[in-house]
């Protein structure tokens, strides 16, 4: 964790460093030393200050889903906090742009819209997909109505779910296996399109998150 925060802001310490240096070479020049190192050392004392607020906040948590390695990862910043294997995704793989039954994992950036249980899959955890950029794509390439592209927009810009009725599809998200069987789990992708686990990685797995968690798929 410490190295890792070391290395992701290592270009802003240098560059702190370089602009106090060339600071305090100016300042030495126009002002009393005694000044210019009270001015210095109150820059240094902030800057330090933000960059620790900025460390912090780089702790957050969001989920990393790498189709082609059949993983889920738990990010906390940039640090991995758990690693899920074998996961099943859309039993035709993934794609930037899926549509209402091909069966397909939709890949991009999106958030988890809450976390529920589930009869049929014992957790269930939906995002808002289709977003604002899959619509967008959909509506350039043909794929949705001009129709469909407005209920779309109208419900982004009211900040609601999306809808999961267009062209698109919808009701995806990530859950456990249920009473599904675990072989099969284990040896193909078979769901509509969702990230499946097995109920125990499931479980795990609501720990770490709550609605608003970022997930990205690639």
């Amino acid at each position: 964790m410490l190295e890792s925060l070391i290395w992701s802001y290592l270009p802003l310490v240098v560059g702190i460093l370089l602009a106090l240096i060339f600071l305090g070479i100016v300042l030495l020049r126009v002002t009393k030393p005694a000044l210019s190192a009270l001015l210095v050392a109150f820059i240094v004392v902030t800057g330090f200050a933000s960059l620790s607020k900025a460390a912090a906040g780089s702790t957050e948590i969001w989920l990393d889903i790498d189709t082609k390695a059949s993983s889920l990862t738990v990010m906390q910043g940039q640090t991995r906090a758990i690693i899920f294997q074998n996961i099943a995704i859309g039993s035709n793989g993934a794609s930037w742009n899926r549509q209402l039954n091909d069966e397909q994992t939709p890949l991009g950036d999106f958030t988890i819209t809450e976390v529920r249980t589930s009869q049929r899959f014992d957790l269930f955890m939906p995002i808002n997909y289709p977003n604002k950029d899959h619509a967008r794509r959909a509506f350039e390439n043909g794929r949705i109505t001009a129709a469909e592209h407005d209920t779309l927009m109208k419900a982004f810009n009211r900040g609601g779910p999306p809808p999961q009725n267009t062209s698109l599809g919808g009701h995806l998200g990530i859950h456990g296996l249920g009473a599904g069987n675990l072989e099969v789990h284990q040896r193909f992708n078979w769901t509509n399109g969702c990230i499946a686990l097995t109920n125990e990685q499931v479980e795990e797995l609501a720990q770490w998150v709550n609605p608003g968690t970022r997930v990205l798929i690639h």
